[in-house]
């Protein structure tokens, strides 16, 4: 090509289609380059039939080519029409190798030929260059990483390895019933942070129906001809599997951007190229735009392409699509500032947002809040429940850590980092120390983040452990003292039930528990005896490094945990440093050590107690009470079964009770009934789509009116105690039913009153789980309505104490 058009496009898939339409629209020359011999590779490599979600909803779409949801072939079609209808020149199987020169003048190498143009517009993805396994056996040719058509695969063992939206799609679509397959998908957390929500409600519906396996928490560890070894919460497992479809993500190819001059955010993997607010990268007159910039969504991608095509065309005043929800977000603060300078003010001075790129900015705010507050405002009271993140934008915050002792946190830290990453309620009560301006970033945005920038992830996992260190040891450390320990620290992983110290083995590393739970037991007799439960936030081993003696009791997890492992040395010389520290680490030893001797020199008097004891702590470990942060539990001994505990439970919640005192396992005399734990990371939150899931002041997981009648929270929640029921008709009142026995009586009624009342109605069944009669004066009706004191409703700290267990001994 001899003349130079005005804009070059390299990449054909909906951000690039959308700015090639846009340019015929406005009669630019241009042309658009594709590397294959189709439109849109990306999309067209879908597997076939699959329904393309047009999210996100709130999002207008600002493009020339059509998209709303529905089947890939569909989208397909309605572009290639729309192509034609905007006069897009395109040059098909023109693969660009090279790009030289400068804006004006740039000239690009292709199988095709020469092409020259005056601006690029780089939409080239990143599908061709993805993540790949990284264990054992990662080569084997049974592992493919895209499906083309699912009815390749019939009667087959399917593991996906990924839980985003492709991972997700992948696997509903091999685990057609027609197609006879044994489908599992692997989650590597507990959350599916990354995938949209109808994704996750289908794959959660046909988990449900037994369409396929879900295995959260859980990665692959060995890759075996007709073989896949899993390492799970409890334990490593083997599986029968044919087939892998590898859905990892991708990342930009790096080398062949970085040819042309442009930079990246970082040096990390997943950096993306640093770019202004109009998609101009640091070559000036080369934009890039969709995935490649960091926004994957394709109706975001389509909008970019409209957008960039006419800032190059000089139109300067152009807002982006999401402009309106933005403003809306900062309305409340002081300045008033245009949205472009109020996210470059909160890029520059937060942190985690420093490899953030403005693109990404956008989307990140649009899932958080940034809210004004005065000097001496709270932010949140220390117990409270709360898993969101906060970030100092300007001014800064005070942790309240003791009486009329408080600790400052400057502009640009964060706080709220112990909540996000272990579930655990607030350590602290927190205040502005100023007049201050906070941003709020929602769990789900904050694991996003975590996940799309190392960068990010990198300075909240440092902030956390320095703080957790820091609140151990009461304030006597500075964050400069603690720098070797943080650099050569650890992060581990640790399945339900693996042991982490063992009784008289020689090691001097300390341990903090990132997230999860742990137990410490003594070996006396033979016997493991439970000593103490440790939750997230705890730290053990330091007895180690103190004595130099050898382990003396066992630690394993209850729950699957998450571990901070800092070495021996970087410990001791922190703790040379501060000779403070290490006296009141001293004192702390001495009474662990005091513990110790308290059992062995009482074992024979009661042995029978400890040994009950002990049992009982692993009986509700094994039940899951490690997560749980308030449990019902029933003393057989003292129990009579009058049912006044449900019959309360359903008077309290419009005649329906949220707990079955008959169901449950029993150990001695422990009961642990059928009725919510209120989970530090509750399962029922992970996919609720009117979002009416929520955790109140006091910690306790309750629903407000809104409910679906989806059934997501039930099949989420591993322990049963959510159930679908419709109300039913409201009875008499008890005096009446007192008076001359009209009516059902206290509690529930029975199934037969209640059809007999409605007759042919069948009113719509919503979600019901206790919420621990919040709102309701007096705490939990069930605890308040026992006659007999046997209904407790505790955490699994209060129960798992040395003071219980002096308690039952004495």
């Amino acid at each position: 090509m001899s003349d130079a058009v005005k804009v070059a496009i390299i990449g054909s898939g909906p951000a690039g289609l959308s700015a090639a339409s846009r340019a015929g629209q406005l009669g630019l020359s241009h042309v658009l380059l594709e590397k294959t011999d189709h439109l849109s590779d990306t999309i067209f490599k879908y597997q076939k039939g699959k329904r393309v979600l047009a999210t996100p909803d709130r999002l207008d779409l600002r493009s020339d080519c059509r998209f709303a949801e529905g089947a890939r072939e569909y989208i397909l079609g309605n572009w290639d029409e729309d192509a034609a209808n905007n006069k897009v020149n395109v040059v098909k199987e023109a693969e660009v190798t090279e790009v030289t020169g400068q804006q004006g003048a740039f000239e690009i190498k292709t199988s095709k030929g020469v092409f020259k143009a005056e601006n690029i517009v780089l939409a080239i993805g990143t599908q061709g260059n993805p993540n790949r396994m990284r264990c054992p056996g990662n080569d084997l040719p049974h592992i493919i990483y895209t499906v083309d058509d699912p009815e390749d695969f019939k009667d087959k063992h399917i593991t996906v390895v990924g839980s985003g939206d492709a991972g997700i799609e992948n696997a509903l679509g091999v685990a057609e019933e027609a197609l006879e397959n044994t489908v599992t998908i692997l989650n590597r957390s507990k959350d599916f942070a990354r995938a949209k929500a109808k994704n996750v409600s289908d794959m959660m519906e046909a988990g449900e129906n037994g369409f396929m396996s879900i295995r959260t928490e859980t990665q692959p560890k060995l890759v075996e001809p007709g073989w896949l070894t899993l390492e799970t919460p409890t334990g490593d497992e083997k599986i029968q599997c044919d087939v892998i479809v590898a859905r990892l993500g991708s990342v930009a190819p790096r080398g062949f951007v970085e040819s042309m001059g442009i930079e990246f955010t970082g040096p990390d993997r997943e950096a993306f190229p640093k770019l202004s607010p109009t998609f101009e990268s640091t070559v000036p007159g080369i934009f890039v735009i969709g995935a490649l910039a960091g926004y994957p969504l394709i109706k975001h991608c389509m909008n970019q392409g409209y957008d960039v095509v006419e800032f190059i065309n000089g139109n300067t005043a152009l807002t982006p699509a999401d402009e309106k929800d933005l403003a809306a977000i900062f309305a409340g603060l002081p300045q008033q500032k245009p949205v472009s300078e109020w996210l470059e003010y909160l890029r520059t001075r937060i942190r985690i947002f420093a490899d953030v790129s403005p693109l990404q900015m956008r989307e990140f705010m649009l899932d958080s809040k940034v809210a004004f507050y005065r000097k001496g405002d709270v932010v949140f009271e220390k117990g409270e429940p709360g898993s969101s993140l906060f970030a100092i934008a300007d001014g800064h915050a005070e942790v309240e850590v003791g009486p009329d002792f408080t600790v400052p946190i400057e502009q640009g830290s964060i706080f709220g980092e112990v909540g996000l990453i272990s579930g655990r309620k607030r350590g602290a009560t927190i205040r502005a120390g100023e007049d201050s301006i906070f941003v709020e970033v929602s769990r789900t945005a904050a694991l996003k983040l975590m996940a799309a920038v190392p960068g990010a992830k990198r300075v909240i996992n440092r902030i956390s452990l320095e703080r957790q260190l820091l609140q151990i040891f009461k304030g006597g450390l500075t964050v400069d003292d603690l720098a070797e320990v943080v650099d050569t620290a650890e992060v581990e992983r640790v399945p339900a039930g693996k042991t982490v110290l063992t009784e008289g083995e020689q090691g001097d590393d300390v341990y903090v528990i990132r997230s999860g739970s742990m137990v410490v037991e003594k070996d006396i007799g033979g016997k493991p005896i439970f000593l103490r439960y440790l939750p997230a936030g705890s730290f053990f081993g330091e007895m180690g490094v103190l004595s130099g003696e050898p382990r003396n009791a066992t630690v394993k997890a209850a729950v699957g945990a998450e571990l901070i492992k800092l070495t021996g040395e970087s410990f001791r010389k922190m703790l040379a440093a501060r000779p403070q520290v290490r006296e009141a680490t001293e004192a702390a030893v001495a009474e662990r050590a005091q513990m110790n001797s308290f059992i062995e020199s009482r074992k024979a008097s009661y042995s029978s107690a400890v040994d009950l004891y002990s049992d009982t702590a692993s009986f509700i470990m094994k039940e899951g009470l490690g997560e749980a942060t308030d449990a019902l539990l029933i003393d057989e001994n003292l129990c009579v079964g009058c049912d006044n505990c449900e019959k309360a439970c359903a008077d309290s919640h419009e005649g329906l009770s949220r707990l079955d005192r008959e169901a449950g396992k029993t150990f001695a005399h422990l009961h642990v009934p059928t009725s919510c734990r209120h989970c530090e990371h509750p399962h029922c939150m992970a996919d609720c789509p009117p979002n009416v899931i929520h955790r109140g002041p006091d910690g306790e997981v309750f629903m407000e009116p809104g409910c679906i009648g989806c059934g997501n929270c039930m099949r989420n929640c591993p322990y049963g105690v959510i159930r679908m029921e419709a109300a039913p008709p409201q009875k008499p009142s008890l005096l009446r039913w007192l008076l001359t026995g009209f009516g059902p009586g206290p509690g529930e009624p029975s199934p037969k009153w209640t059809k007999k009342q409605l007759g042919e109605e069948k009113p719509k069944k919503i979600a019901v789980k206790c919420d621990m009669c919040k709102g309701i004066a007096g705490g939990p009706a069930c605890v308040r309505a026992c006659p007999t004191g046997a209904a407790i409703r505790v955490s699994p700290e209060e129960f798992l104490s040395i003071a219980r267990l002096q308690e039952d001994a004495d």
